[in-house]
Parts: C-alpha cells; structure tokens; sequence
C-alpha cells in the first residue's frame, strides 16, 4: 500500500452478498463513521431503482451513474463506502476510491454466494436460467479487479463482527 495516501474513508468491494453493507454497518457504529451504500446513492441520483435503471436505461446508463457517485465521495471523509458489485470491478472507479479509501475486498465462495442471495429479488444480474454459472462467470470476470484492493478477507465463515473488527484493525495500520 502506498503510504502517501490520504486515507481517511474505508471502502467495501466485492461480488453481492459477500457482506459489504453487514459489515460496513458495524464498521460505522464502531468507528462513529457515516455510512453509504453507493447503490442507494445511484437510486437516489437516478430517482429509481436499479432494477428499473437496468431494464429501462441498460447497464452502461448504470455504470455512469455510478461513476458518478464515487466521483462525488472522493471529497468526503470519515465514511464507510459499500460499493455495489460491479462496482470495483470498474478501473476508474477502483483508482478514485484508492486515493481516499483503505480499499477492503469481502471474498467468498460462488456457492455461499448464491446460498445468501438466492432469495433475494433485487439482483437484476441474477435473473436468468442458472444464477450459480452467472455467479461463477462474473466473478471470474471481475476477481482481477478485486484483487487491486489494499486488503482482501475471506467472509465465508467468519462471523459480520469479526469481520468488521479486522477491518477496522486494518484501518488502524493504514492510517500510521
């Protein structure tokens, strides 16, 4: 990690449902940071939901959106950042959260994956013949990306608490 870094903001990548608003929520009552999830701040630019951005407008239209808004938060500080899945999986936007963020990567496996968001009807990229084979395609696709990130924890049996307590214990030494 480059020590001439501001970092005074720590942002969550990594695929759905590997924990990234769990643990940024305990982050956040831990270190009294401000909590944001960027798809909520995509909805909220957007004036809709994801799922209606992507049926209506496409996935690029998205992307720009969240681009966007990890411009906007490159000026704040003491945040806990969840990123959507894609999200850091975009150069760009992985570059601008490095120069503000410690950059924390929630890793797991395709099938614990699809075992916690299976149920779950907000996931437009899931919706299709085999959500698992998806699962495992995107991951593949974007796992280079997310392996750019300044610390990568494995979240496939560690409990949200544990999580969020090495995370923040990160911070600590990035911040020296």
């Amino acid at each position: 990690m480059n020590n001439s870094r501001d970092i005074r903001n720590i942002a969550l990548i990594g695929f759905m449902g590997t924990g990234k608003s769990s643990v940024g929520r305990v982050l956040t009552e831990h270190l009294h940071f401000e909590f944001v999830d960027t798809d909520d701040l995509v909805e909220a630019r957007a004036g809709k939901t994801i799922t209606e951005i992507f049926r209506q407008d496409g996935e690029a239209a998205f992307r720009e959106i969240e681009k966007q808004v990890v411009d906007a938060l490159a000026v704040r500080s003491k945040l806990i950042i969840a990123t959507g899945g894609g999200l850091g999986a975009c150069q760009a936007n992985l570059d601008s959260l490095k120069t503000h963020s410690l950059v924390v990567c929630l890793w797991t496996s395709p099938e614990k994956i699809w075992q916690r968001v299976r149920h779950q009807t907000h996931r437009p990229l899931l919706a299709g013949p085999d959500p698992l084979t998806k699962i495992k395609t995107l991951l593949a696709e974007r796992e280079p990306f997310y392996r750019q990130a300044d610390v990568i924890m494995n979240t496939e049996v560690r409990s949200i608490k544990a999580v969020a307590q090495q995370v923040a214990h990160q911070f600590a030494q990035a911040g020296r």
